[in-house]
């Protein structure tokens, strides 16, 4: 098995897949308690048009799908803060527009690329250098903030008005929220894809809320299953040859299954 690690794109993919691994859940976490789970499937659609408008104009996808997604994120905050919208219509709104605009900037620079297909269903042989320390900055940035301010997201997630009753500014860290969750997807998307990462953001939380713990251990517990699966489904990946973002949910998926079955099913 360690002959895995004699090839350098397998090296960069363990320590992106790691980085990705734990920054999702933790921002997955939150989303969850805000019932806001399919922020991360509408985001991760928005990354995908940072993407294309990366190979459009010849820019660091990558780049271009964080600074994209911040600001589709933002203004989704924005939309939901004043009430214009319910929050299911600014999702579905974001989602469906972003990927529109994301087929038409595709057939504007020639259709489809062996490249847009990694971002698409993820892909550990084209994890570069330069991406890799693109996650891993960015990803201690996200979890410095989390450890940071842990207190006030918990507080704004939960509720809003408990948030403001602890003096708390909830428009700034409901924006943090929002930022992070940006961030998470589009550093997520090179090893899990856009199509998936909403998944290993989302079911590793839910497969830990079956064990009904608090707030801290769910996160934990969360961050565990997903180490677990981005760990078992490279490796699982690699010697089969499957792809890497589909294996990596599959197993996230029968975790899930697990907690389902054998979690704490008493009745609150």
């Amino acid at each position: 098995m360690l002959e895995i690690f004699q090839y350098d794109f397998m090296i960069r993919a363990f320590i992106a897949g790691i980085a990705v691994a734990i920054i999702a859940p933790l921002i997955g976490t939150f989303l969850v308690v805000r019932r806001y789970s399919l922020m991360a499937d509408t985001l991760a659609h928005v990354a995908l048009l940072g993407v294309a408008i990366g190979f459009l104009l010849h820019i660091h996808p990558l780049l271009t799908a964080v600074i994209t997604s911040v600001g589709a994120g933002l203004g989704m905050e924005k939309l939901r803060k004043h009430k214009k919208l319910s929050g299911d219509s600014i999702l579905a709104l974001f989602l469906s527009g972003s990927l529109a605009i994301a087929v038409v900037l595709i057939s504007v620079s020639r259709g489809f690329t062996v490249n847009l297909f990694s971002f698409l269903f993820g892909s550990i042989a084209t994890v570069s250098v330069s991406d890799l320390y693109f996650i891993v900055a960015l990803g201690l940035i996200s979890v410095l903030t989390i450890l940071g301010f842990y207190k006030e997201l918990f507080l704004v997630s939960l509720d809003d008005e408990i948030a403001k009753a602890n003096g708390i500014h909830t428009d700034v860290f409901n924006g943090i929220i929002v930022v992070l969750a940006a961030l998470s997807v589009s550093l997520a998307i090179k090893i899990v894809g856009a199509l998936l990462i909403g998944a290993l953001m989302v079911i590793p939380v839910i497969a830990a809320l079956q064990w009904r713990r608090g707030f801290l251990q769910t996160m934990l517990m969360a961050l565990a299953i997903s180490l677990t699966s981005v760990i078992s489904g490279l490796i699982v990946s690699y010697f089969f040859g499957w792809a890497s973002g589909g294996t990596i949910v599959i197993i996230t998926i029968s975790i899930f299954l697990c907690s389902l079955l054998f979690g704490k099913t008493k009745k609150t």
